[in-house]
């Protein structure tokens, strides 16, 4: 579970939520693309910072989580009809198995203390078949890499893993691999679109 440092910091640090958004919204297009794409279901939002996302989703159920309180009340000022807010740990979900047909993991996946327990916990409430959208930083074999390496000291002060790769995820072997989207020119940011196995 997320230690209480990494609650404290994220509230702390709230305010440049809408900032980070605005830098990564070319990348989220083609998620929400991708999202509304699929049948109507119960989606599941981990990470939801302050519920910008709320007005992409077109045609689903929503469900949306954060560790961070201050985002909790910002997202709830959204009061959209289709979507419930609850303040939640996404390594401890409170869910029932088989719960949600999608679930949406938006710069998510490198900030938590376990992503292993994240995909363990995304595996157990995903109904079967049910698929996992992962937008990220993925560390490429590049010079990039050699970058984000260096940078691991400090992205742990800033509670990130800037060194990442899903591959070391032993939880991402439950899943199948169905599409894979590349943003920009070097493979540094992705969509990775996972089904239930």
């Amino acid at each position: 579970m997320m230690n209480a440092q990494t609650y404290s910091f994220y509230n702390k640090f709230a305010f440049l939520y809408p900032l980070i958004d605005v830098v990564l919204q070319p990348q989220k297009k083609v998620l929400f693309s991708e999202v509304n794409m699929l049948p109507e279901g119960f989606l599941l939002e981990i990470g939801i910072g302050n519920g910008a996302h709320f007005q992409f989703y077109k045609k689903h159920k929503i469900t949306g989580i954060d560790t961070s309180a201050a985002m909790i009340k910002q997202a709830r000022k959204k009061n959209y009809d289709n979507v419930t807010v609850l303040k939640m740990d996404g390594e401890a979900l409170l869910f029932d198995d088989g719960a949600f047909d999608y679930v949406v993991l938006s710069h998510v996946i490198a900030v938590v203390d376990n992503p292993d327990q994240l995909l363990a916990e995304v595996f157990r409430v995903l109904k079967p078949q049910g698929q996992v959208f992962i937008l990220n930083h993925f560390t490429p074999n590049n010079w990039l890499g050699k970058i984000d390496r260096a940078f691991e000291k400090i992205s742990t002060l800033l509670h990130f893993k800037s060194f990442f790769h899903i591959h070391n995820i032993a939880a991402i072997t439950k899943f199948t691999l169905l599409k894979e989207v590349n943003f920009g020119l070097v493979p540094y940011f992705k969509l990775l679109i996972y089904q239930k196995k």
